[in-house]
């Protein structure tokens, strides 16, 4: 079983290589962005799965399954996050995706998950296909204002602020305002700081 892993996180990457490799007999292929994991598979390396980080640079949320999937329509690709909600699995799903990883699964789940994608078949957490729980609201969204929170997803994936202008249409002073508005406000002392508290918050 041939493995591909892209995720930007460099201790998960390595520890989720190592543990596939020692209890799945996997050969694993791991890189850190979306255009390295492209670049091999346009390169012809045939992979029975890959699975790709949600919130890792080059993803652009689901874009990067979208360009996958039209641009190799028969290798199975599979999306992980620590952070998506239920309604991002459904529709990596809707769009062809092999499965959806929480990375809160089970390690042995985890295994037998990969198993069973690689194998040709699909798979999401029976949690996921429950009725969802009411929705809450997140106490740190409930800081920001919209353009606030355009602004915070914009550096989740590690936009410039001449690339967030650009995207948003406004001038550069104005975003570097917001940055330092949604930094303030989230206690991080620097715009990569902002991005690892929104992750872990669950806000991108």
């Amino acid at each position: 079983m041939h493995l591909l892993i892209a995720d930007d996180h460099d201790l998960l990457r390595d520890t989720l290589s190592l543990y596939l490799w020692q209890q799945a007999d996997a050969e694993v292929t791991d890189v850190a962005s979306y255009a390295e994991a492209e670049a091999l598979m346009d390169g012809g390396v045939q992979f029975d799965l890959v699975l790709l980080d949600y919130c890792m640079p080059g993803m652009n949320g689901l874009e990067g399954l979208a360009r996958i999937r039209s641009r190799f329509p028969e290798q199975r690709v599979a999306v992980m996050s620590g952070t998506a909600p239920r309604d991002v699995a459904a529709q990596a799903m809707e769009m062809g995706a092999a499965g959806f990883l929480p990375k809160t699964l089970a390690a042995g789940s985890l295994v037998n998950a990969v198993r069973f994608m690689a194998m040709g078949e699909r798979y999401l957490p029976a949690d996921f296909l429950a009725d969802p729980p009411p929705a809450e609201v997140n106490p740190l969204a409930a800081l920001l204002t919209p353009r606030e929170r355009q602004t915070l997803n914009f550096l989740c994936r590690g936009h410039s602020n001449k690339q967030i202008a650009r995207e948003l249409g406004l001038q550069e002073p104005t975003i570097k305002l917001h940055v330092m508005a949604v930094c303030r406000k989230l206690g991080a002392a620097n715009r990569t700081q902002a991005a690892l508290i929104a992750r872990d918050s669950g806000l991108c």
